[in-house]
């Protein structure tokens, strides 16, 4: 199947006449986009591994480098529900087929895009030119001009249009295209559908290897004597490294090039810290015999400490991303501690009761106020925040006032989740306006609660979000209310070294409800029984 390319700019247009004024909607407009280049680390001849800037890709479904594409449309005529979409990508060079892989042929590209014609970048001045006598009057869009984000068009180009007697403007696309891509098609929730299938089954590999271990079917020392290095199958996940390691080759392994997003792997109290991304420590280990520590052959009970292990990552499947999180219990038989339960049930009813609620039309500020609800309630119940009849106080503990301190954020400070599609944190400016009359009139709770929100509109049907809640322990975060009477601090002092939970998946809003696009589970049950190796 095709990528869809000139269904997106008929879809990308659309969101681009509704911007303009309305003396600009009736004359032609032509998109002009440079897709982007092979980068190179530092001052070296070093590549980067390429990834396709995605607005161009979105238009385009093209990931060859140094691509350039010229797309027509004019409100009433035959173009405006068939663009026009030109592409032009680079003529292989001896040194590109010497060196690496070269781009297609033009009868190949001709076979493989959505597009009307393929060319060379050396027919696009040509192209314009044509353009510009065709389209009298055109608008030209392009991406914002000298923008570190976005690829640059060349400055002879842009002198062309305007010489030529076109206008030029970067003031619409971008938005348009944020409008565009915030509600994905059958072709884009396949390719997400894919990527979270494979990430899916990678965070159930990192669980099943230390399950493994826990039941001593994983020994590091198996190639000991034997002039060899240990295989997969003899590989242990003592540090976040090592599980990140096999994240990363299960999604390789089933042909995912890119990662959505550097994981987040973070074991013990280091849970905390949302965007932890430094991956390089080893587990916590409890007392052990005399120079065990020299020697870490075997994962078990008796030598690491009981802890979480948080791992939020995802690939990409051709530019469109998973993202998925999974919390586990590390040491202690594969079982979560009496703590750590508590607080990853918790989570889970934060989960449950948004995704109850979850339907088109629903505002995400009301979501993130059900979690924030959940919690307050669970720590309510479990002690940490004291009730209405814990001092007599009457209103003071009750749920509505602990919501109006906003002492809840302290434990849960991000949003409940953000749109999804080529990008994890897909399109922000529309998914959060910096003009946002969708905003409930009157804000429930604290306004801390929504402060770090990335999503701030009501849902439609063919949005892809995340749904994230978590609970976290952060020394930096409760700083700011270890004073709070609304808190019991012996109480409070017994769950500080879990760090932190999160539960995290990916779904599609659908006209009744939505599709839950993460398949690995997330039940208690379920992932003590594989993190034990009982399941």
């Amino acid at each position: 199947m095709l990528y869809p390319a000139r269904s997106h700019a008929q879809k990308t247009f659309k969101e681009l006449l509704n911007l303009l004024p309305a003396n600009e909607r009736d004359k032609p407009h032509v998109i002009l986009m440079a897709g982007g280049v092979v980068e190179y680390r530092n001052d070296t001849d070093r590549e980067i591994v390429f990834r396709q800037e995605s607005n161009f890709y979105y238009l385009s479904g093209c990931h060859v480098p140094a691509s350039f594409l010229l797309a027509s449309s004019q409100h009433g005529t035959s173009l405006e529900q068939n663009p026009a979409l030109d592409l032009f990508i680079p003529k292989a060079e001896l040194a590109d087929i010497m060196w690496s892989v070269p781009p297609p042929s033009l009868d190949v590209a001709k076979a493989t895009h959505d597009a009307t014609h393929i060319d060379h970048p050396s027919a696009l001045h040509s192209a314009v030119e044509t353009l510009i006598k065709a389209l009298p009057g055109a608008l030209f869009h392009t991406l914002p001009k000298e923008h570190p984000h976005f690829p640059a068009l060349p400055s002879d180009l842009i002198l062309q249009v305007q010489g030529g007697g076109g206008a030029i403007t970067d003031a619409y696309l971008l938005p348009a295209l944020h409008r565009a891509r915030l509600t994905k098609d059958a072709y884009e929730i396949s390719e997400i559908r894919q990527a979270n299938a494979i990430s899916s089954r990678a965070h159930e590999v990192v669980m099943r290897v230390l399950g493994e271990a826990v039941q001593g079917k994983i020994k590091r020392d198996a190639a000991a004597g034997v002039d060899r290095p240990p295989l997969p199958r003899e590989w242990l996940i003592q540090t976040e490294g090592e599980a990140e390691a096999i994240f990363a080759a299960s999604t390789r392994r089933e042909g995912s090039i890119h990662q959505a997003y550097p994981p987040i792997v973070a074991a013990s109290v280091r849970a905390s810290t949302l965007h932890y991304c430094c991956n390089d420590k080893a587990f916590a280990w409890g007392p052990i015999k005399p120079h065990d520590h020299l020697n870490r052959g075997q994962l078990d009970s008796e030598s690491i400490q009981p802890q979480v292990l948080l791992i939020d990552a995802g690939c990409e499947w051709n530019c469109y991303a998973s993202d998925i999180t999974r919390t586990m219990p590390v040491g202690n038989g594969g079982k979560f501690t009496p703590e750590a339960r508590e607080m990853y049930e918790l989570v889970l009813q934060m989960q449950k009761e948004s995704f109850d609620a979850i339907k088109p039309g629903l505002h995400w500020d009301a979501v993130q106020l059900i979690c924030h609800r959940v919690l307050v309630k669970g720590f309510q119940r479990l002690g940490i925040f004291k009730s209405p009849t814990d001092d007599g106080s009457g209103s003071w503990n009750s749920e509505e006032a602990i919501l109006a301190s906003g002492i809840s954020s302290a434990f849960f400070p991000h949003g409940v989740g953000h749109s999804l599609g080529m990008d994890v944190h897909d399109v922000p400016s529309a998914s959060k306006p910096e003009k946002n009359s969708t905003i409930p009139s009157l804000t429930l709770g604290n306004e801390s609660l929504y402060t770090y929100l990335r999503l701030r509109l009501p849902l439609e049907v063919g949005m892809v979000v995340t749904v994230e809640p978590g609970i976290y322990f952060s020394p930096h975060l409760l700083a700011a209310v270890r004073d709070s009477s609304h808190i019991n601090h012996d109480v409070l002092n017994r769950y500080e070294e879990v760090g932190g939970i999160r539960i995290e998946d990916v779904i599609h809003i659908t006209e009744d409800g939505f599709e839950n696009l993460t398949t690995v589970k997330s039940s208690v049950d379920w992932v003590e029984a594989v993190c034990s190796g009982n399941a």
